[in-house]
């Protein structure tokens, strides 16, 4: 997720208000400086979107609240080179069972 920039977070934002999500989650975002976020063996990192947390993955998560649209943004800080040259870029979102 975040080998592309000092540092950054995955957000989910209230598509009524533009405003970050409301829920019981103390930030609606997964960040890079977040203690306990489970990377992968090649340094990506997976983020889940949705009402509950998949088991074991609750720091890889943002809730999510159903019935009430949002959308996602990434952002970077002090984005890195594979980002200006366009060698890297986010994943696509994949809906998940």
């Amino acid at each position: 997720m975040m080998k592309q920039a000092l540092l950054g977070a995955f957000v989910a934002v209230a598509i009524t208000t533009t405003a970050l999500v409301q829920t019981d989650q103390k930030a609606p975002s997964v960040s890079s400086q977040n203690k306990g976020v489970k990377t992968n063996a090649d340094g990506s990192v997976d983020v889940y979107f949705g009402p509950k947390a998949p088991t074991g993955m609750e720091n890889n998560w943002v809730q999510t609240i159903p019935g009430k649209g949002w959308f996602m943004i990434l952002r970077l800080y002090g984005p890195l080179e594979p980002w200006f040259n366009k060698t890297w870029r986010p994943g696509e979102i994949e809906l998940q069972p």
